[in-house]
Order: C-alpha cells, then sequence, then structure tokens
C-alpha cells in the first residue's frame, strides 16, 4: 500500500514535537542550576583557601617562617611573642590520638556487630540509636568531659588535674565513634554475600570469613571513615576548647591542661584580639596550619583508596 508524501503529518507527531522541544529545553535549564550549585560549593571552598593565603603571607612578613617552625613557645600576644607552632600542633595531636585510639576499635568492632552478627530487627534499631550519638552538641560532650569523666578519672590517677589532654582525648573519642562505625558498617553490608558464601562453601568459619574476606573487600571504605574520624578529631573545637585547657606548652603528657590549635582559635577570637593586627593574623596562621594537616589526611586517603583499588583489580 502506497503512501502519499504530502500527506500532513499525524495528531500524534504534532502533539508530542511542542512537548519534546520543550523539555529539551528544561534539561538545558536544570542542567546549568545544577551547574551553578556546584559552583558556588567551589567558589567557596577556593575564597577561604585565598583568605587564608593572603592573611598567613602577611604574617609570615612579620614573623619569620624558621620562628614559626622552631620558636619552643606559643605566646603571641606576651610582650615578647614567641611563635612556636609545635606547641600547638603536639596537643593537637596528642587530644586526636587519644580519641583515635578509643573510636578506631571501637567503631571498627560495633560496625562488624551491626553489619555481621546482628539480627536484622536488632539492627535496624541500633544503628538509629548509635547515630544519634552523632547528633549530641559537642558543647555537651566538652562539659561532660570536664564536670564527669575527669573527676572519675582523678579517683585513679591523683595526678590528672582539672584541665587535661586525657579527658578531652577520651570523650572526644567517643564522638567521633559513631562516624566511624556508621561509615564502616555502610561499606562492610555493601560485600556482596556471594564473597562469604564462597568461603564459606571453601570451609572458612564465620570470623575467618571476616577477617579474611569482608574486611579485605570492604578496606577502602573502612580507611575512608578512618581518615574522616581522624580529620574530625584535628578539627574538633568545643570539646578540647572546655576540657583540655588553654595552657600552650610543648610536650606529649595527657594529665596537663594543654591548648589546641582550634582552642587557640577560639581563644584569639573573643573579641579582645584588634583585627589586623599580628596577634590577629596568627589565626589566620594557624587556620592555615589546621588546613594542610588534614588536606594531607585527604590526599593521603584517595591515593590508598586508588592504591587498593588497583591492586585488587
Amino acid at each position: 500500500m502506497s503512501t502519499n508524501p504530502s500527506s500532513p503529518p499525524s495528531p500524534s507527531s504534532d502533539l508530542f514535537r511542542p512537548n519534546r522541544q520543550l523539555s529539551k529545553w528544561v534539561e538545558l535549564v536544570v542542567k546549568y542550576i545544577f551547574a551553578a550549585f556546584a559552583l558556588i560549593s567551589v567558589a567557596t571552598t577556593i575564597g577561604i583557601v585565598l583568605t587564608l593565603i593572603f592573611e598567613t603571607v602577611e604574617f609570615f612578613g612579620d614573623v619569620p617562617l624558621w620562628r614559626f617552625l622552631t620558636d619552643r613557645e606559643w605566646t603571641p600576644r606576651f610582650v615578647n611573642p614567641q611563635y612556636g607552632i609545635f606547641v600547638l600542633i603536639s596537643a593537637t595531636l596528642l587530644t586526636s590520638a587519644i580519641a583515635i585510639s578509643v573510636a578506631l576499635p571501637i567503631g571498627l568492632l560495633a560496625a562488624i556487630c551491626l553489619s555481621e552478627y546482628a539480627p536484622p530487627k536488632v539492627r535496624s534499631w541500633l544503628k538509629p540509636a548509635l547515630e544519634i550519638l552523632a547528633g549530641v552538641p559537642t558543647v555537651v560532650f566538652g562539659y561532660f568531659a570536664l564536670l564527669l569523666v575527669t573527676p572519675f578519672l582523678q579517683n585513679f590517677i591523683p595526678a590528672l588535674q582539672g584541665f587535661n589532654a586525657l579527658s578531652a582525648g577520651l570523650v572526644l573519642g567517643v564522638s567521633i565513634i559513631p562516624l566511624v562505625a556508621s561509615l564502616s558498617e555502610d561499606a562492610i553490608y555493601a560485600i556482596p554475600g556471594s564473597l562469604r558464601q564462597g568461603a564459606y562453601a571453601l570451609g572458612a568459619t564465620k570470623r575467618e570469613t571476616i577477617v579474611g574476606v569482608v574486611l579485605p573487600s570492604a578496606l577502602s571504605g573502612i580507611v575512608a571513615s578512618f581518615v574522616l574520624a581522624i580529620s574530625r578529631a584535628i578539627g574538633e573545637t568545643m570539646i578540647v576548647t572546655i576540657a583540655a585547657g588553654q595552657n600552650p606548652q610543648m610536650g606529649l603528657n595527657p594529665f596537663v591542661p594543654v591548648m589546641t590549635m582550634t582552642a587557640y582559635i577560639v581563644q584569639a577570637s573573643l573579641g579582645d584580639t584588634p583585627a589586623g593586627s599580628l596577634a590577629y593574623r596568627t589565626l589566620f596562621a594557624v587556620g592555615m596550619t589546621l588546613f594542610l594537616l588534614t588536606l594531607v589526611l585527604n590526599i593521603f586517603s584517595f591515593w590508598f583508596v586508588r592504591k587498593f583499588r588497583e591492586t585488587y583489580e
């Protein structure tokens, strides 16, 4: 049966042609809107970094870099100021190390329990209950460490002072347990069940399957949760400001007051530091140091995950 080329188009084609053209314009507009939101986040990050860089450069125009790295004390607002950043770095690493020693093993074991041992009904309420801990304000954790944990520890450690790095580190570790547990549990739970069944078919026990198959397969996600938790511990402010004290001193003694980088930023931002002064610029120098520490951790995380994937592909 032949068709007439000059016959008018069918009504259905006329009906959908404008709709298709409109949908193309809508998709184009949505694409640019989403791109604009992505650029906003990128532009904000660039603005923060540039602000830190400009103010830090002005700081090092007055204070030589070698003094910043070699001074033994941190007293930028004294008559004879010293700018030893390693005083603040040592306190930050001390409290973070204590927190990590608490959060990483407990968080990983909790993740293994939730994903491999807990029945579905128990997991359905235990995981949300664990994540509620992440919603507790850090200022509450700080006063909990100061008013309850420190007096309790002083019963066993008489040399422990009222403000100390030990209590701050322990409570800081408790505060980041949900972060490690939740992210690690998601990574472990995402491992296909066929890997577990294959290990069981070869005669492996449940413990051997978890240690030899499940954890190595989920290692990239677990390491990512660890790095995120470490970055969170290094950047924590209120817990260490309230419980660890504000006494800048070099050393790794957890029983005495210390001042972390974030605690100094809080102290110097209370309003008694004149804007534009050298003491004011120390805020940005410390902030840049903190930014570089977390940047190194993130770079290591990306490198490790990529290296791990290349090894197992």
